[in-house]
């Protein structure tokens, strides 16, 4: 308890000294924040290179569902191509790290790296996995899980696709695959264990289209009992953007690569292939069966309720009603859900007197 409050102190110094710009919320991006407070799920998805990821499904996780979500990019993108610039190599690497940066602003995610580095197109992930050298990079894939600690893991590409494909797009998937046990296991990484625990996901998936299987048609007739399907269409009357308009402007982040793309409204599903753990109960859920209230972490169910009671009390045209319930919830937090309550207090105050304060850094 005692290094929770001084990192809860930590927290709250760090936002007030820092000098860069205020993040400023209006009434309904407060009360988004409000709503994702009492969600304690989380979702890791992982791929090889920036603009790998499904901003679609990062957003719908992040802003539909309130789920703590992050991408893990394996690279930082050197050995792509370079549209807008003469930039290439390591210099480029630093674009398109701002770049994935930029585009987890937009979607309400988190940015994860690891060491490994973009050599350019491989043909095999053996070739990938021995440049790479599995065993540093496989470590900073058991990091990320035992530090993010997702209830669930979404891979982008098929671990099983050794030589049909990008080796760095099949080697990501085959490290999540072998991380998933791994970052449970005390003696894997045990010098690990001084910063972070360990830590068992519950589900892997593999976040599969049509694309992986060639085309539409053989998609349709394809075994799909073992997949779970969701919509990542929805429509957000708060934000006045559906979660593809929202996935469409970070996607445009990717600008180095030119993959801007222009956002829908209406129905777009999801596939996730389950590749570990139990298939969950409702087809059209991932996180069924998984606790994701404050009831989940000892003595959370109080705080739980009164977040409820914030929510219920919101009002729109004076967030800053709200703060005397929040430092209600703040005295009786956990370390789990710290730096969330901070974030939910800091827009409010931003809200009510303008101070001067930024976000922390993870």
């Amino acid at each position: 308890m005692k290094y929770c409050r001084l990192t809860l102190l930590f927290l709250l110094v760090a936002t007030s000294l820092t000098a860069q710009r205020p993040e400023r919320l209006n009434a309904a991006e407060i009360y988004q924040a409000i709503e994702k407070l009492n969600v304690l799920g989380s979702a890791l998805y992982v791929a090889a290179h920036p603009d790998d990821e499904n901003t679609r499904l990062i957003t719908w996780l992040s802003n539909d569902q309130h789920m703590n979500t992050a991408y893990l990019s394996l690279t930082r993108g050197d050995g792509g191509q370079n549209l807008i610039g003469t930039q290439i190599e390591e210099l480029l690497g630093v674009i398109r790290t701002q770049e994935l940066l930029a585009a987890r602003r937009t979607d309400g995610g988190t940015q994860m790296f690891s060491r490994a580095n973009d050599f350019g197109y491989s043909k095999h992930p053996d070739e990938t996995l021995k440049i790479w050298n599995k065993d540093e990079v496989l470590a900073d894939v058991v990091w990320a899980i035992r530090k993010w600690q997702p209830d669930v893991i979404v891979n982008r590409f098929d671990h099983e696709s050794a030589g049909r494909t990008h080796g760095h797009h099949t080697a990501s998937a085959m490290l999540a695959y072998e991380a998933f046990e791994l970052a449970a296991d005390p003696n894997v990484y045990p010098e690990q264990l001084k910063y972070v625990q360990v830590w068992q996901p519950q589900r892997l998936f593999f976040n599969t289209s049509w694309w992986f299987y060639g085309s539409q048609e053989k998609f349709d007739a394809a075994d799909k009992s073992k997949m779970v399907a969701v919509d990542a269409g929805t429509y957000l009357p708060l934000r006045g953007k559906s979660i593809g308009e929202i996935s469409a402007e970070s996607r445009s982040m990717h600008k180095s690569q030119g993959f801007g793309s222009v956002g829908s409204r209406g129905e777009t599903m999801e596939y996730l292939n389950l590749l570990k753990g139990d298939f969950p109960a409702d087809k059209n859920d991932l996180f069924a069966g998984i606790n994701t209230t404050w009831t989940r972490v000892s003595g959370g169910g109080p705080i739980g309720d009164l977040v409820k009671k914030v929510q219920a009390n919101y009002d729109f045209n004076n967030p800053g009603g709200s703060v005397p319930l929040l430092m209600e919830v703040l005295k009786n937090r956990s370390c789990r859900g710290a730096r969330r309550l901070l974030e939910a207090g800091k827009a409010l105050r931003n809200q009510t007197d303008h101070r001067q304060l930024s976000r922390p850094v993870l």
